[in-house]
């Protein structure tokens, strides 16, 4: 069977969208799922010091990755487009207008999908699309996640377990039979002094 991939997507690729893809990766493994991000502003660049490390304590895999422009064959490959603001997830349907009902920030996919109880991820997300106009809507600032870029360390902490409580959830939507959990834990205390900004 094919993969299942998703894609996230932030602006700069460096923060929220690269905790996601590490912390989803790290619960739903290939061959199964396969999961990737990209940035709408991105240029290629590895991760800061202050990400790489409350990635890693958080359970995620920090090594190897480079950020990526988004593009509309990333889009159009993908199964699920989650973006972790709602511009986000305009700009993909941008790129590529088809995809728009496999489209949804993080966090708009994990309450439309709630309680959907589909055989399989690919009618998961037939489903949650089927009912965005069934359910009331959100404000923007509940469906998206803020981005910490520039900010002290410990908003990049809490931005981090923001995505982290959103990406245990969408596991367990999508593969509802499995056990999902992470190696890390939160990330309180990292070592990380809050005098030092984070890198660009």
């Amino acid at each position: 069977m094919t993969a299942f991939a998703v894609l996230f997507i932030c602006t700069g690729n460096l923060h929220r969208s690269p905790v996601a893809e590490r912390l989803l990766a790290a619960v739903l493994p290939e061959p199964g799922f396969r999961v990737r991000s990209a940035g709408t502003g991105a240029r290629p660049a590895p991760l800061d010091h202050v990400t790489s490390t409350i990635l890693t304590e958080l359970g995620g895999e920090a090594r190897d990755f480079t950020a990526r422009p988004l593009e509309a064959g990333y889009v159009e490959r993908a199964d699920l487009v989650l973006g972790l603001e709602r511009c986000h997830r305009e700009a993909a349907v941008r790129l590529s207008p088809l995809a728009l009902r496999r489209c949804f920030t993080l966090r708009e996919f994990v309450r439309l999908a709630h309680g959907t109880e589909a055989g399989t991820p690919r009618e998961t997300v037939r489903l949650a699309a089927s009912r965005r106009g069934a359910v009331p809507p959100s404000p923007e600032e509940s469906d998206g996640i803020a981005d910490p870029h520039g900010a002290l360390p410990h908003v990049h902490r809490a931005r981090a377990l923001e995505v982290r409580a959103a990406v245990l959830t969408l596991a367990a939507i999508l593969d509802p039979a499995a056990a999902h959990h992470l190696p890390g834990g939160d990330v309180g205390n990292s070592g990380l002094s809050d005098r030092m900004d984070a890198p660009a």
